[in-house]
């Protein structure tokens, strides 16, 4: 198999550029629905054979004073990911993917039960919670043991996801399916005619290596080889809608793989969120971007086809076949129904930014010249537990840059505890799709991003990390502690 040192090498020596996340493997364009049929020929898995379930909702325990409490047990659980075929995989109370739905000031409290034989500690990501409940890299749960974490969600509307976290574990636990969703809303999001209901679709995007019996097969920072792509745990799902507005929540789970998502004849869609819940304003595009760990809100108005069309969502960013990696899902519209919904013009108000009390940077690299185990840097640092490398002020607002200074190997950054305002993309002001809260970025080879985070809630150790998880695992992590 063409490892990513080989592959990354290859491409340059034959004058291929990296610049961008697309340019890392084209992908064919647009194809007519028969093709999408017929294509991969090779693939020993069928495609849009298998409708696209719901997330299962994990119902909690108590909802008496004012909290809710779940009782969550990570275990094995078999799955159907390709049809007809059994496949082993982790979850959250069975769940693949889970669901678990939260309010702006009624707290959560979660019983993490680990019946895996593995230690692990669970991460909310997006998450501004106490630091002993942050799911520490190095404080996790042994197998048979229990931890609570205590989720306030005294922060606005957001599609939050939790994972595991546990070091040098995390990245094989979250490819076998430790994930799930999060999502919190408020009177502000409650408040938009936005598509609802069974309208209000979350989608969570894996990708994985599954050999012909359905095992998932895991080897660390296998970009090329994990060829499949999975819808809320189907690979390359069907899903049936009618000829209406729908929202759909969209979560980049993969350890390693970028998307870049389109419809299959160009048609366009009504970005509203990202990260850190709704964007001020929503803009209509034809591509949605994502790189592991972000999330993106979007409205696609299948009003304006003919019942019987479909129309498939396409991947137009590699590595990999693009007969495989190419095609996410299929949308069927199969009836006619009224639609109340609307897309506001204004959907909230951010706060503006506070005066800056400091400024950081932080360079991410990693090995890229073939070594047999390379490793990945912060500030040319592999993580440490027992180190702080950055020390920030309670109550200050900073401006952090970020460069990726690798030549060929993309990269991504995640912040623990806080939301932030993207302000500079290379030196140029952000996208729409960058204009509201984040808390992950992409950070392509050579690129420089600027954003500025408010420090003001807790205090305590935090993460800031690669989610490219396999990048993490191999050390691109680094510890603040907020004092």
């Amino acid at each position: 198999m063409l490892s990513r040192r080989r592959f990354i090498g290859a491409s340059l020596a034959a004058g291929g550029t990296l610049a961008t996340g697309a340019a890392l493997s084209p992908l064919i364009g647009a194809r007519a629905l028969a093709e999408a049929d017929t294509a991969a020929t090779s693939s020993p898995f069928s495609f849009f054979t298998q409708p696209m379930p719901m997330p299962q909702v994990i119902a909690p325990s108590s909802t008496t004073g004012g909290i809710d409490t779940y009782n969550v047990s990570i275990k094995k659980a078999i799955k159907e990911i390709v049809p007809g075929v059994l496949t082993e995989v982790f979850s959250f109370n069975n769940a693949f993917p889970g669901l678990i739905r939260a309010t702006t000031g009624r707290p959560v409290v979660i019983n993490q039960y680990n019946k895996l034989d593995m230690p692990v500690a669970i991460h909310l990501h997006g998450g501004h919670v106490a630091p002993e409940h942050d799911g520490d890299p190095m404080d996790t749960i042994a197998p048979a043991g229990v931890r609570q974490y205590h989720y306030p969600n005294d922060q606005p509307h957001a599609p939050l996801w939790f994972h595991d976290h546990a070091h040098h574990m995390e990245s094989e636990h979250v490819y076998r399916g430790l994930s799930a969703f999060y999502l919190l809303t408020d009177p502000t999001e409650q408040a938009l005619p936005l598509p609802s209901g069974v309208y209000d679709v979350p989608i969570m995007l894996r990708e994985a290596d599954i050999d012909p019996s359905g095992k998932l097969v895991y080897t660390m920072d296998d970009f090329m080889g994990r060829d499949t792509i999975l819808a809320n745990g189907k690979a390359w799902p069907y899903f049936q809608v009618a000829a209406r507005k729908y929202r759909f929540r969209l979560l980049n789970s993969t350890n390693l793989r970028f998307f870049t998502l389109k419809t299959s004849d160009g048609s366009p869609v009504i970005q509203i969120g990202s990260d850190g819940g709704l964007l001020e304003k929503p803009f209509t595009t034809d591509t949605v971007a994502l790189s592991p760990g972000e999330r993106a809100d979007v409205v696609i108005d299948f009003s304006r086809y003919r019942v019987g069309t479909g129309i498939v969502l396409e991947n137009t960013e590699g590595p990999g076949p693009a007969e495989r990696t190419g095609k996410v899902l299929r949308f069927d519209v199969v009836k006619t129904t009224d639609d109340p919904s609307s897309v506001p013009a204004t959907l909230r108000t951010l706060p503006p930014l506070p005066a800056v009390t400091g400024r950081r940077t932080v360079v991410m690299s990693m090995d890229e010249d073939s070594r047999p185990n390379p490793q990945g840097y912060m500030d040319g640092k592999v993580y440490d537990h027992r180190r702080i490398d950055n020390t920030v002020p309670w109550g200050g607002s900073e401006i952090w840059t970020v460069t990726n200074a690798n030549l060929g190997i993309p990269h991504n950054f995640h912040i623990h505890l806080v939301q932030f305002r993207i302000l500079t993309r290379n030196g140029n002001p952000p996208g729409p799709a960058e204009a509201g809260l984040k808390d992950t970025i992409r950070v392509m080879p050579g690129e420089t991003v600027t954003f500025q985070a408010n420090f003001d809630s807790f205090r305590g150790k935090y993460l800031y990390h690669c989610h490219m998880l396999d990048h993490a695992a191999m050390g691109m992590m680094a510890q603040m502690e907020i004092v």
